[in-house]
């Protein structure tokens, strides 16, 4: 007989994954399906939530084939943080899926840090009042979408509205709703102060709850009868699951992830935190926090480089700056194309390069873009030793670190440690496979694992 596995779907920035795991958290050989998939960028940088439940959908098809005796255990979702759309009475979506990296809530953010103490916001929710979350996204989509606004009953995260279509139920996980800036990360529950400065109601958000759905609906009993009456966990972030993923549970590692844009995390197991200046503070799940730094540029500031300055193909290029001395190019770069989120948190900040001549060559810009990010990282990690001090092995995961032994070496430079690469090459599905066994029962000390 097979041997019971999970079930896990990833959905990120730039594709949709889903995979089977054994109960050890190990990888099925050959079941992973992968399908790509860009953010829109028109007026914003928004994404179209059906477009996204296809995928995923076409993902978890394409994993069954592989495997089609498999017997699946449970299902675990590890989805992006930090977005939003808004449902309708039936479940259907009224406006574009908002991501982390819509910028257009920016003077939304801008009236929210005038009606509150944006300290005490940050002490509570672990988010400050920035574009990147929930509460300025909402307040702006009341002007901006001010029709679809009204006629939203809920608004929710993609997981959220995966559930909503599967079960004809929505819920979010602590995880998730730990990342929208509306959660007391202490109490665990929807930060009344915030909701009163937003115009929505607790009623628009979906119940807290890290218990499983079971009994697909409809269609989805039809199509996927084998997954039918196993429990679905609801969503957990993705951040949070590529910590757990690449063994960085505990307060020993520190989690260097670089991908589309880039983050720096240490989890934990607490009852309660205090959260510093300059740091933003989620959760994994009820016991864990996970706190730290995001840059909103990462691999897509590189790939931006490689297709704007024509850079040689990458076995060139990659020769080409590791041959370089640090700073050899006396470029000063600073790395906010795509906006700065932590840890100045600056609300229309851009990039910049300076110190360009007639002399300069694609490669030193690619080799001071890389040292900016770095350094940027290195500011991250102050604020984070400080808050939490210790010693601690940098384990580095996304393709950014690993795609580029170069990059590495610039990477432990700044931080002035050696970074050292995860074997786990898909850490955010890893994660949420883990965090399910956990809850299962099947594992004991996630930490060791």
């Amino acid at each position: 007989m097979p041997k019971p596995a999970i079930l896990a779907i990833d959905l990120g920035s730039s594709s949709a994954r889903a995979s089977l795991w054994d109960r050890g958290g190990a990888p099925i050989e050959e079941t992973e399906t992968q399908l790509s998939h860009e953010f829109r960028h028109d007026e914003g940088v928004v994404a179209d939530a059906d477009e996204l439940l296809d995928l995923i959908a076409s993902a978890v098809d394409g994993t069954l084939e592989k495997a089609p005796k498999a017997q699946v255990q449970a299902v675990a979702v590890s989805t992006f943080w930090h977005s939003v759309l808004g449902v309708d009475s039936s479940g259907e979506p009224t406006t574009p899926v908002l991501t982390w990296a819509d910028r257009r809530a920016a003077g939304a953010a801008a009236e929210l840090r005038e009606r509150l103490d944006e300290r005490e916001v940050h002490r509570r929710t672990g988010c400050v009042l920035h574009s990147s979350y929930v509460p300025a996204k909402l307040l702006w989509l009341e002007g901006a979408y001010a029709e679809a606004f009204a006629r939203s009953e809920r608004f929710v995260s993609p997981g959220e509205y995966l559930y909503l279509k599967l079960f004809g139920e929505a819920r979010v996980s602590t995880s998730m709703a730990s990342a929208t800036g509306l959660l007391d990360q202490n109490d665990k529950r929807w930060y009344g102060e915030i909701l009163r400065a937003l115009p929505i109601e607790e009623a628009h958000l979906s119940p807290i709850s890290d218990e499983p759905l079971r009994g697909l609906s409809g269609e989805w009993a039809e199509r996927w009868s084998a997954l039918r009456d196993v429990p679905w966990f609801p969503a957990y972030g993705d951040g949070a699951c590529s910590n757990v993923g690449a063994g960085c549970a505990d307060r020993d590692r520190l989690a260097l992830m670089v991908g589309t844009s880039g983050a720096m995390r240490v989890l934990w197991k607490a009852e309660a935190v205090e959260i510093p200046e300059g740091l933003w503070c989620y959760r994994s799940d009820a016991g864990r926090f996970v706190m730290g730094g995001a840059l909103s540029d990462g691999g897509n500031l590189i790939a931006w480089l490689r297709e704007t300055l024509r850079l040689p193909e990458y076995e060139e290029a990659e020769e080409a700056i590791a041959a370089m001395r640090p700073d050899a190019h006396g470029l000063t770069f600073l790395p906010l194309l795509a906006g700065e989120r932590g840890p100045g948190w600056t609300e229309g900040a851009s990039g910049v390069i300076a110190g360009l001549s007639t002399g300069t060559q694609p490669e030193e810009i690619l080799r001071a873009a890389m040292e900016a990010v770095a350094l940027r990282f290195a500011l991250v990690a102050g604020i984070l030793e400080n808050s939490l001090p210790g010693e601690r092995d940098v384990i580095a995961t996304g393709g950014g670190m690993l795609n580029s032994p170069t990059w590495r070496q610039i990477m432990a430079d700044a931080l002035g440690r050696p970074v050292t690469v995860s074997k786990v090459e898909e850490a955010s599905s890893r994660g949420a496979a883990l965090l399910v066994l956990e809850a299962l029962g099947e594992i004991e000390d996630l930490e060791k694992i």
